[in-house]
Order: structure tokens, then C-alpha cells, then sequence
């Protein structure tokens, strides 16, 4: 709803001016969190990058022409305060909308009372879209046409990030700015202020505590103010009651188990599931143990992580460990047969050895080269002499004429022969690694290929491989991004879609 320049937020038609009305009439009051949001851009605390001196968005404040805008950043980090702090320091009507809670209808309205504020007040508007990423495609281009006319100044909040929650009309009529988790300092300045203020803050309760149990409660709330002083408070309450200091045990008491900063399904997830990959293929088994068991005690489903490893075995160890699949795969099976909490050992375990043994990404780059090659020419006919000829017929197409059985050879090797077509032969698809086991494959591929000379000019590159690398192995990215394509190595081989 509207939200006239009051300062007194039991003037205002919202839901917390409900709650502070109530509070006053001995209901329930407001949250600590809603009651110690600050009015005035100058009580913000945090965001300096933003918020300093001589900073853009400082500027468009303190000058009025706050453009659109999408406020990107975790939860508790501030951005719904933000908005409403923007619209005080400015001349214009506040509205406020949730993508989750609001209708069609409501959104309708809103508009609607903005053009009339405009057109017959020449007062502007700013919309604070909650969640704007909640809204699909068609709705968010709702908002294009009153933006561009200047109806409204559009304010989006979004934890997810925008290149991908939010269309690229809107985006590209939009700034972006990034607000980051509040840092333990100033959670800590903002619990002592809830402290110490008489009005809507905890002093008048007069509990007894000191700068460690702020400290720890700080520490616990992963940067979200809103979580930060939701524990406070119930702590607070907890010490008034029992008549008891406010220690870390009564902070245990009100507080559930740690939550960790982790969307399943947002950008966080796959920020860490890139962490632990990166860690895995870097070979720091301290790091990828550490990212697993974020993901682990943040409740990941553990079969999503066991495929991840299964596949991390054969894209980035391959033929330097063959070992290493079968790790991955056994951790699996072990895994459906033992459940939690004991599965997590084979987790870990398959977890430490790919992080631990040596990588080779040479796998993935032969059969990209491949496909380039079939993308390149077509499906060349497979040489007669690789052909079975199980008929009369067949063997006086000369099907089979020519082959030479491996086994019965010295070596079990045919030397000079070769079995890509035709117009293939001297292609090099596969170059083996210097790393563990694939050394020693590189060095007899070396002696069996030294009868073939390698095929000059033809090899398939980089740039032939692109188009097949994106639709190459499932779940190239989970969340969906744009398939990462890394540079060649080494000459003909390409680097396939990668899984980070």
C-alpha cells in the first residue's frame, strides 16, 4: 500500500503499522526486527560500498533521481530497508508489493494509483517488488511500460541473481546493485543499538549481558540482521522470564541449530557446489571435505552429491586413476545400503580420494574432439575391413577383407594398422596426460602410434567443437547457466562442457 511521509509507522496502512498499533493497545507488538528498521538513510548500518560517500546510489539519493533499480543481495542483508529508506530521502510515494503474497489485481491497483499521482499531482512513485524473481517472464514485463514512461521508479528485491531471475527487458532498464551480508561488527553495532534503545528496542527490559553473547550471536546469524535480532530478542525474553543474565546457554535455548546460509535451490547451492568441484580438481582435499560438509549438514540431498562425485571421477581424474570410478560408484552403492549417518563415511572417503589423486581432463576433451570431427564430416562409412560378414554376400562385398586380429600378432598389436576412416587416419583425439596412470598410457600410445603418422590440417579445433559442447553430458550445470567452455590445451583437443 501507499506509504504517505510519516514518520510515525502507526500512520501507515500496512501490516506493521497494524502491529505497532496493537503493541500499543497491550497485542502483540512487532518483531524486533520491524521495529528497529531504520527510517533515515544516515541510521543504516553496513553497505558502504553502496552507501559511502561519493558512491552512485549515495549520489542519486541525496539528489533525488534514484533510477530503477534491482537490489541484489542474501536475506537479512537489508534491502527491503533500503527501499523504504530511498523513499524517505525523496519526494515520492512508497508502494510496496510481494511477488509471493500479491495479486494481478494488486498490482493493477498500485499502478493505477501512480498514474493518477503523477498525472494530477506530478508526485512519482516507487514500486518495491519483493521477490521480483518469483515473477515469470510475462509479468515482469508488466512493469516496462510504466517504467520507461516514468509512472513508476521500480525498486526489485531479489537473493537470486539477476542475470538469471530477472528478464533481460527489465534488467537492461535497471541498475544492479549487490549488497552483501552484513559483516560480524556490524550485526554486532546493530545488537547493541536494539540493546540500548528505550523505545523499540530491548533496554527497557533491563536483561544483563555483555559484548561475547552479541559477539556469538552475530556469529550465528551468517550476516542476516533479521535472524540476528529474531534471536535476540527471543533470547532477551527468555533471560527476562527466567530472571537469568542473557548467557550463550539461553542462546542455545532460543536459537534452533545453526542455519546455514544455503538455498537448495538458489544461487548459494551452486556456488558451493562449485566450490567443492573447483577444491576436488585443485586437489585440496582440507577444502573439497569442508564444502562437502557445508552442503551435507545443510540438508543436500546426498544422492545429489554422490552423482556429482561419480561424475567428477570420469570428467576431471579419468585415465589418471581409474581407480577412481569405481571409488565413486562403490561410495554410492555403500552409501544406498548403510543411509545416514553412517553413509556419510564412503561419502567422505570418495570425497578425499578424487580430491586427492592425480586429474587428468583428457576425457572429456577426446570426445569432444569426436563429435567435432562427425560434426565436421559427416558419417563417413565405416572401412570394409572393420565389417562384420556373417553372409556369402557380404564377404564378396569384401566385408572383413584385410582385417588382422590383434591377438595373434607380437604385442597383440597390429603395427601400421589403423581403424578410423578413411578420410580420418593420423587423427588424434585422445592426448593422454603426464598425470598417474595416463602417463604411462601416453607413453604406449606413443610407441603403438609411432607406426601411423599423425593427419595434418584436419584436426578438429576449438571452434568446431563449440556447438556440440553445449549440448554435450547431462547436467553440464545444474542450475542451469550457460554451459562453460574452457580453451584447448593442446593442439586439435577442446575442453568439454565442464561440470562447476
Amino acid at each position: 500500500m501507499a506509504r504517505h511521509k510519516d514518520p510515525d509507522p502507526s500512520q501507515q496502512g500496512t501490516l506493521l503499522g497494524a502491529a505497532n498499533r496493537a503493541g500499543r493497545l497491550g497485542g502483540p507488538p512487532a518483531p524486533l526486527a520491524e521495529r528497529m528498521r531504520p527510517k533515515q538513510l544516515i541510521d543504516v548500518l553496513g553497505q558502504a560500498q553502496l552507501l559511502g560517500p561519493g558512491r552512485l546510489l549515495q549520489r542519486a539519493i541525496e539528489d533525488d533521481r534514484v533510477p530503477s533499480m534491482i537490489l541484489w543481495g542474501p536475506p537479512g542483508s537489508g534491502k527491503t530497508t533500503l527501499a523504504a529508506v530511498i523513499s524517505e530521502a525523496t519526494k515520492s510515494e512508497y508502494e510496496a508489493f510481494s511477488a509471493v503474497l500479491g495479486g494481478v489485481a494488486d498490482l493493477r491497483a498500485i499502478l493505477k494509483r501512480a498514474e493518477e499521482r503523477r498525472n494530477y499531482q506530478g508526485v512519482g512513485t516507487i514500486l518495491f517488488v519483493d521477490e521480483i524473481h518469483r515473477f515469470n517472464k510475462a509479468q515482469q514485463d508488466a512493469f516496462l511500460p510504466h517504467v520507461e514512461r516514468g509512472t513508476v521508479t521500480l525498486i526489485g528485491a531479489t537473493t537470486e541473481n539477476p542475470s538469471f531471475a530477472v528478464n533481460a527487458a527489465v534488467l537492461s532498464r535497471c541498475k544492479v546493485f549487490r549488497l552483501e551480508p552484513l559483516s560480524e561488527n556490524t550485526l554486532v553495532q546493530l545488537l547493541q543499538r536494539a540493546a540500548s534503545d528505550p523505545t523499540h528496542g530491548l533496554d527497557a527490559m533491563g536483561v544483563k549481558l555483555d559484548d561475547s553473547v552479541l559477539e556469538q550471536i552475530a556469529l550465528s546469524a551468517n550476516g542476516d540482521a533479521r535472524r540476528a535480532l529474531g534471536v535476540f530478542e527471543a533470547s532477551a525474553d527468555l533471560a527476562r522470564r527466567d530472571g537469568v543474565a542473557l548467557s550463550k546457554t539461553l542462546l542455545e535455548r532460543a536459537a534452533e541449530e545453526r542455519t546455514l546460509l544455503y538455498d537448495k535451490s538458489g544461487d548459494e547451492h551452486y556456488n558451493v557446489v562449485s566450490a567443492l568441484i573447483k577444491s576436488m580438481r585443485g586437489s585440496d582435499p582440507d577444502a573439497a571435505i569442508y564444502w562437502l560438509m557445508r552442503m551435507i549438514d545443510a540438508g543436500d540431498d546426498p544422492m545429489f552429491l554422490l552423482r556429482r562425485l561419480i561424475i567428477f571421477a570420469s570428467e576431471d581424474v579419468g585415465c589418471a586413476d581409474p581407480r577412481a570410478l569405481d571409488v565413486a560408484v562403490n561410495a554410492d552403492a555403500a552409501f544406498r545400503r548403510l543411509g545416514m549417518p553412517e553413509g556419510l563415511y564412503p561419502i567422505a572417503n570418495a570425497c578425499l580420494y578424487l580430491a586427492a589423486c592425480p586429474k587428468s581432463g583428457a576425457v572429456g576433451k577426446a570426445f569432444t574432439a569426436a563429435r567435432a570431427a562427425i560434426a565436421e564430416h559427416g558419417a563417413l562409412p565405416v572401412p570394409k575391413k572393420l565389417r562384420n560378414a556373417p553372409t556369402a554376400l557380404m564377404k564378396n562385398e569384401g566385408y572383413g577383407q584385410g582385417y588382422q586380429y590383434p591377438h595373434d600378432q607380437p604385442g597383440n598389436h597390429v603395427r601400421g594398422e589403423t581403424y578410423l576412416p578413411d578420410d580420418l587416419v593420423g587423427s588424434r583425439f585422445y592426448t593422454p596426460s603426464k598425470q598417474g596412470l595416463e602417463a604411462a598410457i601416453g607413453e604406449r600410445l606413443a610407441r603403438l602410434r609411432g607406426d601411423v603418422p599423425v593427419r595434418s590440417g584436419q584436426i578438429p579445433t576449438a571452434n568446431s567443437a563449440t556447438e556440440l559442447t553445449s549440448s554435450g553430458a547431462d547436467g553440464a550445470v545444474e542450475s542451469g547457466n550457460a554451459t562453460e567452455l574452457g580453451n584447448a590445451e593442446d593442439a586439435g583437443s577442446v575442453e568439454p562442457a565442464r561440470h562447476d
